[in-house]
């Protein structure tokens, strides 16, 4: 199976989007600090999965895997850093953070599969 056609990576990519969806409407002088950053972490975590589903073993698949789960963590707390700065409202909060705990879940499911693999 190809990256491409995995869950996970399918819904990072829909993160992705509607992270710079939202971030479009964050103040301008945001534009190199807080809204790159979020985008970023975002952009890495498809990536990395990606990146992972490339690597020749299970090990090194599940670094990468790490990384993009490190990403979501990163990401996660810069979206509660945008609503206390109110960049978004509640609602957006919501929907972002829903999204990643749904990330989180297909991710931790996909590692735990590939550690079964290296037993």
């Amino acid at each position: 199976m190809e990256y491409k056609d995995l869950e996970v990576w399918m819904e990072a990519r829909k993160l992705t989007k509607l992270v710079y969806d939202t971030t479009k409407n964050y103040p301008k002088e945001e534009i190199f600090g807080l809204t790159n950053q979020i985008r970023r972490c975002a952009v890495s975590v498809p990536s990395n999965i990606a990146e992972g589903c490339g690597r020749n073993t299970s090990k090194d698949t599940i670094h990468f895997l790490f990384i993009a789960r490190g990403s979501l963590y990163e990401l996660e707390s810069q979206i509660y850093l945008s609503s206390d700065l109110e960049f978004i409202n509640d609602e957006k909060l919501a929907t972002i953070l829903n999204h990643i705990i749904l990330c989180k879940k297909l991710l931790n499911g996909f590692i735990n599969y590939y550690r079964k693999k290296i037993k």
